[in-house]
């Protein structure tokens, strides 16, 4: 992960053949339920754009470890691999690049269509500091929301108190110990022409 030679904008999560782990974090009143049904529950906003993040620490960075006020309660979020490329396919950045999208007024026209819309953030390290390397945020919105609750979850877990242990063992000076409960992200192979229309 602090690789000098780590590609600026790279899609990195834990993954399998067939499915992606992304993260989110809740109230309990979402989040409970959440990992205790495998969906979300009806308080669940679907006409909402919803973040999904491929990368742990990131989420760790914006939930503080589970302590942030309406984050506590931290998910790991199965879903279909495809489901994830889908959006990917059909995403715009969420700011204007002029190489990329020519005048403004036309990326937002595209902003407006796209079912979702991706950010590159720093990358965190286990102390939450900025890496060189970009960490993926894909905001769902319309149809990519609907089809991310109704069709793409494969299971829902609570791991806030993964998160809790890794934060104690960083307080606690033992980053090593910490590292080794860290979930296991390795690049994603995406298409490169599907991420030339999203390098920031």
């Amino acid at each position: 992960m602090n690789d000098r030679h780590e590609p600026r904008f790279r899609v990195r999560a834990r993954h399998t053949e067939s499915t992606i782990t992304v993260y989110q974090a809740y109230r309990p009143e979402i989040g409970d339920p959440a990992a205790r049904l495998g969906r979300f529950p009806s308080a669940w906003k679907r006409e909402r754009m919803t973040w999904i993040k491929p990368s742990f620490l990131w989420m760790m960075y914006r939930c503080g470890w589970g302590t942030k006020e309406g984050q506590e309660t931290v998910l790991a979020i199965e879903i279909d691999r495809e489901g994830f490329l889908w959006a990917l396919r059909n995403a715009c950045l969420s700011h204007h690049v002029p190489a990329l999208h020519g005048d403004r007024a036309s990326w937002k026209r595209q902003l407006r269509q796209a079912p979702a819309r991706v950010q590159w953030d720093p990358e965190r390290d286990l102390h939450l500091n900025p890496l060189p390397h970009r960490s993926l945020q894909l905001g769902l919105a319309g149809e990519a929301a609907a089809r991310y609750a109704d069709e793409w979850i494969v299971g829902i877990e609570d791991v806030t108190p993964l998160a809790r242990e890794i934060h104690g063992l960083v307080r606690a000076g033992q980053p090593d110990s910490a590292a080794g409960l860290l979930p296991q992200e390795r690049p994603l192979d995406v298409d490169d022409d599907v991420l030339a229309r999203l390098r920031a």
